[in-house]
């Protein structure tokens, strides 16, 4: 039995301590980081998430975009950079769809639909310094393709120190096909 000692045949329970400094509680969550400064190339604004957990970025980002361009009611991301794609988040009791497409959409994209259309964030990969994410949220002169390509830098550093720290085992490039798919998974082949 856990919290227990024998102590010749007989089963004494243990003193437990329960330490209640520490919350169930989560901690808010820290604002979105965002650029909403329309820039060419299509995007409407430039994203810094924390982390590549959609399930944990996604609320903050879409709460904060909701203040300000309206009601997000979905979400599609390109799945060769999110680990875990989720079909749906939660934010403010409500639910937002969250969709993959790897055909039509940029990997450094998010696609953000709204009542009055849709509009383009370029995503930061989180684990960018953050000088190198300031200057591309600054924008700097900087054309869309440019950003697109030093995202993509970023990523490709990223990914070769994974593979030199972890002995050679990166993560695979696209996450496995979402539960209840019918399609053929993202990278084109059936399971």
């Amino acid at each position: 039995m856990p919290g227990c000692t024998r102590a010749r045949g007989q089963v004494r329970a243990m003193p437990v301590t329960i330490d209640r400094t520490t919350s169930s509680r989560r901690a808010p969550p820290h604002p979105a980081r965002l650029s909403l400064t329309p820039a060419p190339g299509g995007l409407d604004g430039i994203w810094w998430p924390r982390s590549r957990a959609l399930t944990r970025e996604l609320p903050t980002l879409t709460a904060a975009l909701g203040e300000r361009w309206g009601r997000v009611t979905g979400v599609t991301v390109h799945p060769g950079y999110w680990p875990v794609i989720p079909h749906w988040v939660s934010v403010a009791g409500r639910t937002v769809q969250v969709g993959w497409s790897t055909e039509a959409q940029d990997p450094h994209r998010l696609t953000l639909s709204l009542p009055d259309g849709r509009r383009d964030v370029l995503v930061i990969p989180p684990e960018s310094g953050a000088g190198a994410a300031a200057q591309l949220m600054a924008g700097d002169g900087t054309e869309a393709p440019a950003r697109e390509e030093a995202a993509d830098r970023i990523d490709a550093r990223i990914g070769e120190e994974a593979w030199e720290t972890d002995g050679g085992a990166g993560r695979p490039s696209f996450p496995p096909r979402p539960i209840g798919s019918t399609g053929p998974s993202p990278a084109g082949r059936r399971r």
